[in-house]
């Protein structure tokens, strides 16, 4: 089998993308019904509801404790490095995103006075817990479902 036809076929890899998939899906779909707007930069980026990394690794996390045991030496890997994304995701990435708004009306006070060439920053950047929550969700049931 050719590398391609291997990771394919691997039931945890296509738990965790197929979770990560979904969870951006699910993002498009959710802006179109709150906003009335279809932006499908909602697909490929970052921040939102549900959290893509969180459903990810959760995806992950669940399939390997499916495949090898919840008292495994991978489940225990898999668990502590998806406990670490989702803190990122809703601690550091989100402190991130409340930054970025400030810094971003400093930029906009300023432009009403004097016309500087700063770029806006990206606000949409970590999860509030709920987002995380739901991707966390989201990821166990994909992968019960596929593993």
């Amino acid at each position: 089998m050719t590398y391609f036809t291997e990771l394919f076929s691997n039931d945890v890899f296509n738990a965790s993308f197929t979770s990560w998939f979904l969870a951006q899906a699910l993002k498009v779909v959710i802006t179109l019904l709150t906003k009335k707007k279809f932006d499908l930069y909602r697909f490929v980026g970052s921040g939102g509801m549900p959290s893509s990394h969180s459903s990810m690794v959760m995806g992950l996390s669940t399939a390997v404790g499916l495949k090898s045991g919840w008292n495994s030496v991978d489940y225990g890997i898999s668990f502590v490095f998806a406990l670490i994304v989702m803190y990122d995701a809703s601690g550091v990435r989100r402190a991130v995103g409340k930054q970025a708004i400030i810094l971003n009306k400093i930029l906009e006070d300023k432009h009403k006075h004097i016309p500087i060439g700063e770029k806006r920053l990206k606000e949409l950047v970590g999860h509030t817990p709920v987002e995380v929550f739901a991707g966390a969700l989201l990821g166990i049931v994909v992968a019960n479902l596929i593993v």
